[in-house]
């Protein structure tokens, strides 16, 4: 099951985000982010964006994936609220392919510049997968 919170963070705006698999621990990233900017129940998701990645690791795949989601709703005007990992290869190197769909948003609560590498650390328990992220505003 995903969960996803905000939690506290000096100057910018954080979410600890768990899933049962690393799939689902991006999706749930994703969702979480636009989550913090809109309200995502108000939004009809009828743009679809394929995005394709590669990185040197999971955790600079899972930045890369968040800020060329923010790329692509900045570029249309769009928030994001449906994310499908269609393909996640993390054996030598990692390797995205994803299907994001959104709609335009009412309003913004505020922007977000960046997803960062600040204390970032995906980590794996009896329970599934974790991770703490902050974004830059």
């Amino acid at each position: 099951m995903k969960h996803i919170e905000e939690i506290a963070h000096t100057a910018d705006w954080a979410i600890r985000v768990r899933a049962p698999d690393v799939p689902q621990l991006f999706e749930a990233a994703a969702e979480g982010m636009f989550g913090l900017l809109t309200d995502l129940s108000t939004i009809v998701p009828e743009q679809h964006h394929d995005i394709r990645l590669h990185a040197i690791d999971v955790e600079t795949l899972l930045v890369d994936w968040l800020n060329e989601l923010l790329y692509l709703a900045e570029q249309h005007g769009l928030a994001f609220t449906r994310f499908t990992i269609r393909e996640l290869d993390l054996s030598g190197g990692s390797r995205l392919l994803a299907l994001a769909s959104g709609g335009r948003p009412r309003e913004l609560n505020k922007a977000i510049k960046a997803a960062t590498f600040s204390g970032l650390s995906i980590r794996q328990d009896s329970n599934g997968y974790q991770v703490d992220l902050v974004f830059d505003v």
